[in-house]
């Protein structure tokens, strides 16, 4: 990471593991505070730990991001402590539920857009505030390849609808504060090998459909998953400059 990160106060959702965790690893290594947040407190925790034993700074803030209570207390708390966050990325997320739609519980498909939709939106509405009086501000939404091709997976109609619906959100959130200094922009991580994919290769193939299940464990057999770490740096590396509005991919050179 630029040293320009250094004193600057990140809040990394889904810190506990996979890219979130290696995102906020990357930050501390900059010269970053990072709060970190999850419902993990467990692996929370390890990060948090992680990151003072090389001597950086972190806070453990286990959050349901669900909760719109649990979001408000963890934006206070945060801008008690540090007056408030200079980089936002919106990493948490769900994958479940899987199968076949008319199986789907909409309930659980409703959850899964609050996890992966409305956590991030209320999360950066929370927190523009401050960023917009400081004229400067970054907000990343972790997205996926399936929003542009949400036909591509059948049986991951919540997960693709919600990646679809963030994108939008992104983009429509950047025309709104171009030009205060204030950045937002989505960002594509490839196929990284985290738990979630783990998840998916361990469910009954019946249930989420054999395609789909075949389809990650091919991808897990050909040996191409990247590692979160990899991910991590590509999307630190479009970070601090002063693109707004773009949907960023694992595979594009800065």
């Amino acid at each position: 990471m630029a040293p320009s990160v250094e004193s600057k106060t990140a809040l990394v959702t889904g810190a506990g593991r996979g890219i979130g965790r290696a995102v906020a690893l990357q930050l501390a290594e900059g010269g970053a505070r990072v709060v970190l947040v999850a419902r993990s407190i467990d692996q929370l925790n390890e990060t948090a730990e992680e990151i003072r034993d090389s001597g950086g700074h972190a806070l453990s803030m286990p959050t349901d991001v669900s909760d719109m209570e649990e979001i408000v207390r963890t934006v206070v708390q945060t801008n008690d402590i540090f007056g408030g966050v200079d980089i936002l990325i919106n990493n948490a997320a769900v994958v479940a539920p899987l199968g076949p739609s008319v199986d789907v519980d909409p309930t659980e498909w409703a959850k899964a857009l609050a996890v992966n939709v409305v956590a991030a939106a209320a999360l950066s509405f929370a927190l523009l505030p401050i960023m917009l009086e400081r004229k400067w501000g970054r907000i990343v939404n972790v997205s996926s390849s399936i929003a542009a091709r949400p036909d591509a997976m059948i049986g991951m109609n919540a997960y693709a609808a919600s990646k679809a619906a963030l994108e939008a959100h992104t983009l429509n959130l950047a025309a709104e504060v171009a030009g205060s200094g204030v950045t937002v922009n989505a960002y594509r991580p490839g196929s990284v090998d985290t738990a979630m994919q783990a998840w998916i290769r361990a469910q009954d193939p019946e249930r989420v459909g054999r395609d789909l299940h075949g389809w990650f464990a091919a991808s897990f057999a050909s040996g191409t998953l990247i590692t979160p770490e990899e991910s991590a740096r590509s999307l630190l590396s479009h970070l601090l400059g002063e693109d707004t509005g773009r949907v960023w991919d694992v595979s594009d050179q800065v």
